[in-house]
Formats: structure tokens, sequence, C-alpha cells
């Protein structure tokens, strides 16, 4: 990145430009593709002394710190931002206190920012000069004129994701997790039925009782940060949920209020619970006016049943408390144990896709190890492809693409050493419900100790991307890889595969017996084998690698034979039934073969003995694994609203 330069200012210091996001149309416009383009030829950036006399970074008033959505259609990125106001710590986080203000003998115009980005905090650097328009802040500012934290925060922000415009449209959950660093879950509001009229579990699908216990979480009261979309003139908005009350009427029925803050700044509701509307008389007096005393400027009252009716979904953030753990948002627990992993999916290796798709045991594996009893949080969180100017003005259909869609499975075994395919035939004991187009999907699950596998996939096969798994967890636990011993096999479309992997050496004297050629061949390491699905399907059904552990310049020839035999001990004097020959200076050699039931031998070799050298060898074998009976499909469940928000 280029560097910063300082320009001479009034007192003889000098004030911190960024070259890297100048104060130009670059730094403003992707493609000017959204409303903001009429802005072009109209802004004038300046530093928040020459916009007021006085400038603070919060104010005084707490009520005055909350945002105010400007002409920048990111209400999405404004509702993440109330977050802070309630978590000193995340706030400390984010913006790093005791940085030179402008009354400050060592302002020098600059101010850090730290986002959370793949598994890390990075920082973020800015100058203070802003966008104006006749000398006012044109996009996002506090409610307080003179406090500009809400204006740097979100110029630091537009240049982490590249210019202002970028930031036109996107999701809360997104934020959320960029300004936390923790987990944020989006529930729909869509599906509710009243549950006197739901039918027993027994009789309901899966989605319509995710449905049901989503309703239940939404009525439990540890859950401090809700955001909530409200669908207007046919585009989708958020506003942020600042409190619930439990109140009791004159007759003495409960009601559960809300308090709703609109990030235009103004109130946008017409119910029952607006100023003078007639819910408040149902109330005692005075009850109502401390009630009404809390709402400030944007704030709007209404009760749950409005709540459940007139909004579309509600993004749930994840408490974190003052030692920086996670909370559940079912239990309240905290998670103090956490763990991440990078991982990859590669198209014609790792990337098997869904698990309607033959490869499917080809995508990465994750060992989660529990220690004891234990709720359990994990994501599946994907690095976003790079961002197409246009995005901004596509559909949401379109938009959303530059997600891959993803789910994360989990089984139970009963110890490492475990049959993959017959383990993927049993349904998982947790899983992420289907796969959707978003950046990240979370699983929540209370597990048992022992082992289990976890695989994340695309749901198409040869999707590629980079990808991260976090584990969150109330009790002990571990998380690590499960690494292929050796190169995989390239994925093929011609059914699926099982394969399994042996490590082995030629030792002088003992197992270098050398190829056929010579009688000592017999002594070289043999493994056993057996081939039990007779091919139904036309083509070949076994595949074998044999891969020497040396480097390139200190290669031996290297070959296999495969005879027909049970014993792993001794090697058949009959010729074999298929061989990789002649042997070969290169790291790997192959063959691909058809083969009828029975037992076999793999004996690789090099072609002089007593030549010492560790190897590998991978054995692939063609399966027909009964189809799964819930298919994976890519449908409309709650865990694939992948809304838009940017009014």
């Amino acid at each position: 990145m280029r560097a910063g330069k300082r320009t001479e200012c009034g007192d003889g210091g000098g004030l911190f430009e960024d070259l890297d996001f100048p104060p130009d149309d670059s730094s403003l416009f992707s493609d000017s593709s959204t409303p903001i383009s009429r802005l072009q030829g109209h802004i004038i950036w300046l530093r928040p002394q020459e916009i007021c006399q006085s400038p603070v970074v919060f104010p005084d008033n707490i009520h005055l710190s909350h945002a105010k959505q400007g002409l920048l259609g990111d209400c999405w990125f404004l509702c993440a931002c109330s977050v802070l106001l309630k978590n000193r710590h995340l706030l400390d986080k984010v913006f790093p206190p005791h940085q030179p203000l402008w009354s400050d003998s060592k302002y020098r115009g600059s101010f850090h920012f730290h986002f959370w980005e793949k598994g890390h905090w990075t920082e973020v650097t800015i100058d203070d000069r802003l966008p104006c328009v006749d000398s006012a802040l044109c996009f996002s500012r506090c409610h307080a004129p003179s406090a500009f934290w809400v204006a740097l925060l979100e110029k630091a922000y537009a240049k982490h994701h590249g210019s202002y415009e970028h930031l036109w449209a996107g999701q809360v959950s997104e934020a959320l997790v960029d300004l936390t660093g923790g987990l944020a879950e989006c529930w729909s509001l869509s599906h509710f039925g009243s549950e006197e009229e739901e039918e027993e579990q027994q009789q309901r699908t899966p989605e319509e009782n995710h449905n049901r216990a989503t309703r239940k979480r939404l009525k439990l009261d540890f859950i401090y940060t809700l955001r909530a979309t409200y669908s207007v003139l046919g585009q989708h908005h958020a506003m942020a949920v600042m409190e619930w009350l439990d109140v009791k009427t004159l007759a003495g029925s409960p009601v559960r209020l809300f308090r709703v803050r609109n990030p235009w700044g103004r109130c946008c509701w017409g119910g029952a619970w607006t100023e003078g509307g007639a819910g408040w008389r149902s109330l005692d007096s005075a009850d109502a006016l401390d009630i009404q005393a809390k709402a400030a400027q944007g704030d709007f009252w209404l009760e749950e049943s409005e709540f459940l009716s007139q909004f579309d979904d509600v993004t749930v953030g994840y408490p974190i408390n003052e030692e920086g753990h996670l909370q559940s948002i079912y239990t309240g627990n905290p998670l103090p144990h956490r763990h991440h992993l990078a991982g990859r999916w590669v198209k014609g290796l790792s990337s098997g896709g869904s698990r309607n798709s033959s490869s499917y045991g080809t995508n990465p594996k994750f060992w989660l190890k529990m220690c004891e009893n234990g709720e359990v949080v994990v994501s599946l969180l994907q690095h976003r492809k790079p961002r197409q100017l246009s995005d901004a003005a596509l559909e949401d259909d379109a938009r959303r693409r530059r997600y891959q869609a993803i789910a994360l499975h989990m089984w139970k075994v009963e110890k490492k050493r475990f049959n993959l395919s017959r383990t993927l035939n049993k349904p998982p004991c947790a899983s992420t419900h289907c796969h959707a187009h978003q950046r990240e999907v979370v699983l929540h699950e209370r597990l048992e100790p022992g082992h289990y596998l976890m695989i994340p996939s695309t749901y198409q096969p040869g999707a590629e991307a980079r990808f991260l798994i976090r584990v969150f967890s109330s009790s002990t636990s571990s998380v690590s890889a499960l690494k292929s011993p050796a190169p995989l096999l390239p994925l093929t479309t011609d059914g699926e595969w099982e394969t399994n992997h042996f490590r082995g050496s030629w030792v002088e004297g003992r197992s270098a017996g050398g190829s056929r050629n010579f009688p000592s061949h017999a002594q070289n390491p043999c493994f056993p084998f057996t081939v039990c699905d007779e091919p139904i399907l036309p083509g070949l059904n076994v595949k074998v690698n044999l891969h020497q552990s040396r480097t390139e310049t200190d290669l031996l020839p290297i070959g296999f034979h495969i005879p027909a035999g049970k014993q792993s001990h001794s090697i058949p004097s009959e010729d074999p039934v298929a061989s990789c020959v002649p042997h070969c200076y290169t790291q790997d050699v192959s063959l691909s073969c058809t083969l009828p039931l029975g037992a076999y031998l793999i004996v690789p070799s090099t072609y002089q003995p007593n030549c010492a050298a560790d190897f590998t060898i991978s054995l692939a074998r063609r399966i027909h694994r009964r189809v799964v009976k819930s298919q994976e499909k890519l449908g409309r469940a709650i865990q694939e609203v992948s809304k838009w928000y940017y009014l």
C-alpha cells in the first residue's frame, strides 16, 4: 500500500493525507451505479474543524450519539454500529481510545480503526477529510452535529470495502461480525403462526419445526441485540431494536413492547403505540409517560404482534461479555472455548459438492473433540468473492452469487478409525439444514463427549472458495483438520469412490526387495485389499497411486504390481492381475483398472533391491452408496434468507 503524507497546516504541523483513499471520485464510486452518482461534482472534502467550531468524537448526551443515515444506502451498517454504544469493550476494540483529537497538540489528522476479517483484527487508518455537500456531511453522522465518530467509522469501513458506493446494500449480519468478531444469525418471521394452531411436531416439516423454535427463541430475555427489517416501497430497510419491555394493561393483560430505531432519524410507523396512539391509553398514565420518555429521535414503539406481522426477519447478534467471551443466544451461557481453522474447496480435489453428489466425501473434513457435555456453536464462513462493480445495481438473487451456497454437516463417530462411506450413509447428528448463499452459516447443538466429524460443503461440485471454520463451546474442546496422508486422487464423475491410504517403507536388507527381476522381490511390503462391489456400471473400479517421499533431485525408479491373494505376508508366485511398470523416476506412479470381486495385494517396489525410502499408497475403489433419503436442495428455508438492505 502507498504511504500517506503530511501537509502543512496553520500551526506549522503536518496533517495526514491518506493516499490510499484520496478525497476524489475513486474513494466515492465504484461504477456510479447507485443513486449517489448524482453527487459527482458536488462533493467537497472537509475536516471536522472545517465543518464546526468545536468537533468532538462523542457527545455528552448518549442519545445524540446514535447514527443518522445520510444519502448513502448503508442502513445495514448503521444498525450494526448501535451495538458498539452498548458495549464499551467492543467500542474500544473497533475505535481505540486516546487518539489525538482536534483540540490536542498531537492531533495530526489521522484516525485508526479495527475490523474483524477472516479470523483476525485488521487495522484501517484514514485521514479525517469527510465528504460534504454545501459544507455539511452528506453521508452518515451523529444526531449531535458536532460529534464525528459515526462519520469517521463509516469512512474507515468504506475504505475497508474499497469505496463508499460499495457500502450501498449489504447484510446486517456481516456488519455485526465485522464490528464484533462474533457471530450473528438471521431468523425469518414470515412463517410464524400461533402456537395453539400448530400441529404436533411429528406432523410438521423440519422447516416448520425450525420456525416454531425460532418463535420461542424470540421470546427469551437474554437476547440483547436484534436487527429488524421492514419492507418500504418494495425495498428492504434495516432498523435497530433498541429494547423491549413487558408491561400490563389496566385490564391486567400482558403486552410486550419493542422500541425500534429508524436510522433515517424519523418515525415511519403509524400503529397504536406511536405518539398519541390508542395503545398508550390502555396503560397506567404514569407508566405510559415513563415508557414514551425512553424514545429518542427516530424511535417508535410497537407491540409484539405488530412486530411479527410487519417485519420480515431479525438478525440476532451473539452477546460478548466483559471478558470478551461469546454468550449463547439460546441459553445465555458463556462460550469461552474457541478455535478456528482455515480451509479451501479446490475444484477437482476437495470441492465435492452437496450430499447429493457421489464426490461429497472428498470435501475438507475436520475433527471436533468434546471432552465433556457442552453447548457448541460452529460457524462456516466463506471468503467473499471480489466485489463486481455493478453489484449494487443487481437484484437480490444475482447479488448473492458473490457467495457460494454453503452448508455444514456433523456426524458423531466412535473413534478416529472409522469407515467414511458408512458414516456418510447415516443421517448427520447436526447440520445447517440447507445450503445457503450467505457469507456465514451457523450450527448450534448440545453435544456429548466424543469425536465428531464436520464436513463443510458447497452445493455445486467443483465450486471453489476459501473458508474459515469457527467453534465456540461452553466446555473444553479441540478442533483439527483431517489431513490426507498423500496427494488426493483427482475427482471423477463416474460414480462414488472411497479412498484409503497406506504408509510404508523400503528398508535396506529387510523390505527393499526390488523389482520382479530379482529373487528378493518377495521381501517387499504388501498391502491387502478387497473388491466387494461387482462393477454394476461399465468402466474402472480401482485406482492406485504410489508416492515416494523423496526430493525431486533424489528420486528412485518405482512401480507396483497387483496380484490376487489374501495373505499380507506372502506374495504369490503367479503373475499379477495388474501392474504399473516399467519403474519410473517420478514422485508418483498411478494405475486405473477393472478388477472382479475378490482379494488382492498391492506390492510396491523400487527397481533395484536395497534402495531405502518411505512411501504412501492411495487406493480408490468405486462403490455404490445407497441414495441419501433427505436430499440436499437449494430452497427458501430460514437459513437461505439473503436480503440486502439499502434504503
